[in-house]
């Protein structure tokens, strides 16, 4: 790709990954791999949990959940690769790639004819690649620095968004306690000092997460009330 499509492609980039929640973000990925990308069909996005279980995201087909389950099934294909080994691959040509004999044959009766898969992430808890596919033989042959762009992008707003999707979670979980909190303070009359150690005490004794224990005590009052 010459230096003048690569700008051009990274502008296009800039303007259809827009930041938001992780799910709207995931979404904006795979639609902007359609509508960016050369040869690119459909796309999705497999994130691998830690505990090994591979999840399909933000397909921009329904059909590409039952493709990605069949590579998760079979452990092989293009998208299963880079999601829990390789950071890239490609296959222009799925009917003769001897590496993924069995996934090929469900891919090409779908009407799939060439497959990429690109890491996208490696955070603690999962890995994503996003998944290329296309209706044409040929296909992805030279990803190349394009490839590595739209990676990168990609990658970069995912990071915020997990940054918001975090924010988030530790604006509920105080907001959580809080409530639990001032329960405590108006049943027994306690102080909040007193009730907030009163709380991460049956937190400890319980071995129970101090978010968990609020969120029962919230739902236990909201029944008798």
């Amino acid at each position: 790709m010459d230096e003048q499509r690569l700008i051009e492609t990274a502008c296009r980039l800039s303007k259809s990954l827009t930041p938001g929640d992780l799910d709207h973000t995931l979404g904006r990925i795979t639609a902007a791999a359609v509508e960016v990308l050369p040869d690119v069909d459909y796309a999705s996005i497999t994130v691998k949990r830690a505990d090994g279980r591979l999840e399909t995201a933000a397909p921009t087909d329904d059909m590409l959940l039952r493709l990605d389950a069949a590579q998760y099934e079979l452990q092989e294909g293009p998208c299963y690769d880079a999601a829990t080994d390789a950071v890239h691959v490609s296959s222009p040509n799925l009917a003769a790639d001897s590496r993924f004999l069995r996934y090929a044959a469900v891919a090409v009766e779908a009407g799939i004819r060439a497959q990429a898969g690109i890491r996208l992430f490696d955070a603690p808890k999962s890995q994503g690649a996003l998944n290329l596919y296309s209706l044409h033989a040929g296909s992805f042959e030279d990803l190349g620095a394009l490839g590595q762009l739209f990676a990168h992008q990609s990658a970069a707003v995912i990071d915020y968004a997990q940054e918001i999707q975090n924010l988030q979670e530790a604006v509920r979980t105080r907001t959580t306690i809080g409530q639990a909190v001032g329960i405590l303070m108006e049943r027994y009359k306690l102080t909040d000092q007193r009730a907030f150690a009163f709380l991460t005490r049956l937190s400890q004794d319980g071995n129970v997460k101090l978010r968990k224990l609020a969120e029962d005590l919230n739902a236990t009052f909201d029944k008798d009330n």
